[in-house]
């Protein structure tokens, strides 16, 4: 090729790459021009589909186009996960999704067909509904401390119930027990509700779950809080302490869920929808509706949600492999 032809191939290249840029600088200064999908991986009816459908108008508001909810519930979340990683990189497929789908889930699943940290562009934390330890009432011990030192005594004699196997109250209550060297019995059951139940009735010693399952019951008496789970305490029970301020430092097993593209959707896009649904996430009126669910928005930068994968992913990895935790 002489040297005239290479800088008209040359040229041509250059042209075909800024018409390239101007386009998609043009798709996303257009963005959005049609409604968004917001796919949540829980089913419909529970309490983080319906912070969902409390942000979803608000949000709508604000992009200018409707904001559709459509309930994706299965595999852990990893149905919707598996959707969502194979729509469209362009910013009208989005997805709600668990702290368990998106760094429990590789380490429960073999053969799982999308991969959190390739497959997904973090937009932002969403909220979290702590994970709470309860005890029967005829339980003799009020504190993780007293727990701890109870379950040192009746060696195998505990159980706990969550929510089934393979899910984040499980591996709550597998971390506890490795972060302390405990011998406390899992009990699996279908779901928080019938975990807490268990406990009341008297058939397991300990129940984790939700604080929205336990709220209504608060001021029964059937039973006992012995602490919230995550690092802090949460707003929705201010009194209540956390199992590492009360026996057990540097516990953490926080209940979360985020919202996330598909990778490659563009950076511009990514950051308007940060902007927005973390804007939505921080109104005094969508604050007082979460309460009212039993959930806290938990608003985020994409990077903070990256690394919070990725620390999260390790933690669980390790507490899986050592239990030898399987889903049903």
């Amino acid at each position: 090729m002489n040297h005239t032809r290479k800088q008209f191939f040359t040229s041509l290249v250059g042209l075909a790459i800024a018409a390239a840029a101007s386009t998609a600088w043009a798709q996303t200064a257009a963005w959005p021009n049609k409604p968004i999908r917001l796919v949540v991986t829980f089913p419909a009816g529970g309490s983080s589909d319906a912070a969902a459908r409390i942000v979803a108008p608000k949000l709508a508001e604000r992009l200018g186009q409707a904001v559709t909810v459509d309930n994706k519930p299965g595999a852990g979340g990893g149905l919707g996960l598996d959707l969502v990683a194979k729509s469209a990189a362009d910013g009208y497929t989005i997805v709600l999704a668990s702290a368990g789908g998106l760094t429990a889930n590789p380490s429960l699943y073999p053969n799982l067909s999308y991969s959190p940290s390739r497959d997904f562009a973090p937009i932002t934390l969403f909220g979290t509904s702590p994970f709470v330890l309860v005890a029967n009432p005829a339980l003799p011990a009020n504190t993780a401390k007293e727990l701890l030192a109870l379950a040192k005594t009746q060696v195998g004699k505990l159980s706990y119930a969550s929510g089934g196997n393979g899910t984040a109250m499980h591996l709550a209550g597998e971390l506890l027990k490795s972060m302390t060297d405990s011998d406390i019995l899992h009990v699996p059951y279908r779901g928080s509700a019938p975990a807490v139940v268990a406990v009341m009735a008297g058939d397991t010693s300990l129940a984790i779950a939700d604080i929205a399952s336990i709220q209504p019951l608060l001021k029964s008496g059937r039973f006992k809080v012995i602490g919230v789970m995550g690092k802090e305490r949460s707003a929705l029970a201010p009194d209540m302490p956390t199992l590492a301020e009360s026996g057990v430092p540097g516990y953490d097993a926080a209940g979360w869920f985020g919202i996330l593209a598909p990778a490659g959707t563009p950076p511009a896009v990514l950051t308007r929808l940060n902007a927005e649904i973390t804007a939505v996430l921080r109104l005094p009126e969508i604050r007082e509706r979460f309460a009212a669910a039993a959930l806290e928005p938990l608003p985020s930068t994409p990077d903070y949600m990256a690394q919070l994968m990725r620390t999260e992913a390790i933690k669980w990895a390790k507490v899986i492999k050592d239990s030898g935790a399987k889903v049903d």
